[in-house]
């Protein structure tokens, strides 16, 4: 069963805030509300929501103020945000989007008009988070070109990215050198065969971390493979 996503609402008008909460819940989502920001950071500090609505104009810090915060934060750095205001000029606009706000509705709205904006923003979203890539406890962020090995983040040069990410899309696969010069570097591209084996020796001494068990092989006389054996 798919779990729900939950959608954070700072809104400080109480009479404002059940209607949007109601909604919300009857298209399918959790809510977490908050009246102030001060209390929206606590709530995302627990829990990091797949959405937030911040109305503009809440207790400090103000909605607009949570945006910038929010996107300084990592762990909320690409969280969708949208901002609820009366203000309707553009400069107001503008200055919402700017602050780190991924869309702006103006009060009044109707409920439908929200629900759409929530649902197109979690797809947009959704369609540009990272593709993940594992193998065993090797784990590639591909959008952010990160690597971990369990919770570990592994370093890598940028061929031995490129070596990585390509045994993983391909896992038991034996390659010669000939091949991944071709894969990794590109056709046409000069390198000694001999440079593969330099950048097999980087990329294994980065992810043996700790005593973890080595996945990259050698196969002698026929080239590389990632493989659990």
């Amino acid at each position: 069963m798919e779990t729900k996503k939950t959608i954070l609402v700072v809104e400080d008008d109480k009479s404002l805030l059940p209607m949007i909460t109601y909604n919300i819940e009857k298209n399918g989502f959790q809510v977490s509300s908050a009246t102030n920001g001060e209390d929206a950071l606590l709530l995302m500090k627990e829990e990091t929501p797949s959405l937030a609505i911040f109305d503009w104009m809440i207790p400090e810090p103000s909605g607009l103020e949570l945006c910038k915060i929010v996107r300084r934060k990592p762990e909320t750095s690409s969280l969708p945000i949208i901002i609820l205001t009366a203000k309707e000029e553009e400069e107001d606009r503008v200055r919402g989007l700017d602050c780190g706000a991924d869309d702006y509705i103006t009060k009044p709205f109707s409920p439908a008009e929200l629900i759409a904006r929530i649902k197109a923003l979690l797809r947009r979203s959704s369609s540009s988070q990272d593709q993940v890539l594992e193998f065993e406890d090797i784990k590639i962020l591909t959008n952010q070109h990160k690597v971990y090995r369990g919770e570990a983040r592994v370093h890598l040069g940028p061929t031995e990215y490129k070596l990585l990410k390509h045994f993983i899309e391909n896992p038991g696969r034996v390659y010669s050198r000939e091949q991944l010069l071709d894969s990794v570097w590109g056709h046409g591209i000069y390198v000694e065969s001999r440079t593969v084996d330099t950048h097999i020796r980087r990329l294994r001494k980065a992810l043996n971390i700790k005593n973890t068990k080595n996945y990259l092989r050698t196969i002698r006389s026929m080239g590389y493979s990632i493989d659990h054996e």
